[in-house]
């Protein structure tokens, strides 16, 4: 598997894991793919961008795109200190919410009803049952949270 980086016309980026070029040129001439933030079907791919992990802590090794720098008063250094405030937020995120994986939907739903404990989650969830959520009047956030390359789950879901 290859693994691509991708960026939705609305300037989402996101990455993809396709068997070849080939295949994922396939899908895209296909619309096959959609944006996990939008659901853009206008998708195209980016120059790659890549972290090294180093004591623990994620670095920006490689430059950032192009369009996070553009601008007279946006700079290298503020791009990494933005970098490192997400980091912040993924770890406080990581810490401070269960983790109910694939589940999301189910345990938002029972504690919207009252049928379990209200408490921070965080998991995953498909576009149908975002909307789904959204039509139940479910409070929720889509936010990408950093995955370091050590990091293992410990929950079985």
């Amino acid at each position: 598997m290859l693994i691509y980086d991708l960026v939705c016309s609305q300037g989402h980026h996101f990455e993809g894991w396709f068997k070849d070029l080939r295949d994922l040129d396939d899908q895209l001439k296909k619309k096959r793919l959609t944006c996990p933030v939008c659901g853009d079907e206008s998708i195209s791919r980016r120059p790659s961008t890549f972290g090294l992990v180093k004591n623990g802590t994620a670095e920006v090794s490689a430059p950032l795109p192009a369009q996070v720098l553009a601008g007279p008063s946006f700079n290298r250094e503020q791009a990494r200190e933005l970098f490192q405030q997400w980091e912040a937020l993924s770890r406080k995120l990581e810490k401070d919410f269960d983790d109910v994986g694939v589940k999301f939907t189910e345990e938002a739903l029972k504690m919207h009803y009252g049928a379990a404990a209200r408490r921070n989650i965080r998991g995953v969830s498909t576009e149908a049952q975002e909307g789904m959520l959204k039509k139940e009047g479910v409070d929720f956030y889509k936010f990408p949270i950093l995955i370091r390359k050590n990091q293992t789950s410990t929950k079985k879901n």
